[in-house]
């Protein structure tokens, strides 16, 4: 069962039960918010919510939530992120910016990369296939040398996807003509036509103290990424420093050089 929460006029989720009981133990909701549950026809308080109660007496007692004034709602509850520019598969990343949750929509007879041991849960009609990626350069890189091609047979099914760093994530589609370089440790997903390279010759000028290494995304179709916390997107007009432990992703346009 999914439910959406509305707080103070403003709606989040939908999350499934054992996650709206986290929420209301924590503090980050409150008994009195109103929620909607799937195939409903009216709004709730969340206290009413069908089996909601059921976990009260196992929970740890909560602290008060912060006054208003030192607070803010808004930011309190975990965003959700949905696409609204081209991509091509149906996606959904929940708990953004702290606890970021993928879950993908795979159309019948076709498939989705995945990181190494980073799939939740799937449909059950969801088949799994490792293959080796990169090699041993990509060993070196810091990052798996697995990658899990997941393929929805005989129809449609659901992929939900945890980063193993807890953070932010984030997309882009690859029109076929763009690459995108990032941090060996921020891949996540990727549809089956985009390759992640490892073994690309301009990584060279990028080890560094922090043993940055650099993965090469090229192709077309859906990529997503994460780091550990936020992740901010910075536009370069001219020169711009950033230390190497902090760089997540960026654009093959994007000149650059490393200095000690």
């Amino acid at each position: 069962m999914k439910i959406t929460i509305n707080r103070e006029g403003q709606e989040y989720g939908p999350y499934p039960l054992e996650q709206v009981r986290e929420l209301l133990a924590n503090g980050t909701i409150q008994s009195s918010d109103l929620a909607h549950c799937e195939g409903a026809t009216e709004w709730v308080k969340v206290d009413q919510i069908p089996g909601i109660e059921t976990a009260d007496d196992s929970l740890p007692p909560v602290l008060d939530p912060a006054p208003a004034t030192t607070s803010s709602t808004d930011t309190d509850v975990p965003d959700t992120y949905t696409p609204t520019g081209q991509h091509e598969h149906e996606f959904i990343i929940e708990c953004k910016p702290d606890f970021s949750f993928l879950t993908v929509q795979v159309p019948g007879n076709q498939s989705l990369k995945v990181e190494s041991s980073a799939m939740a849960t799937m449909s059950t009609n969801m088949a799994m296939k490792t293959k080796m990626k990169g090699g041993f350069g990509r060993l070196l890189g810091g990052e798996s040398i697995f990658i899990n091609e997941f393929t929805a047979e005989g129809g449609p099914a659901e992929i939900a996807i945890a980063p193993g760093s807890p953070g932010d994530m984030d997309h882009v589609y690859l029109n076929g003509s763009e690459e995108i370089f990032l941090q060996s440790s921020a891949y996540v997903a990727s549809s089956m036509n985009v390759e992640v390279d490892s073994k690309w010759q301009g990584f060279k000028g990028f080890f560094s103290g922090e043993g940055l290494f650099l993965l090469r995304c090229a192709g077309q179709g859906d990529l997503w990424f994460n780091t550990y916390g936020a992740m901010i997107e910075i536009p370069v007009d001219g020169n711009y420093v950033v230390d190497t432990s902090h760089v997540v992703a960026f654009t093959s346009g994007l000149q650059y050089n490393v200095e000690s």
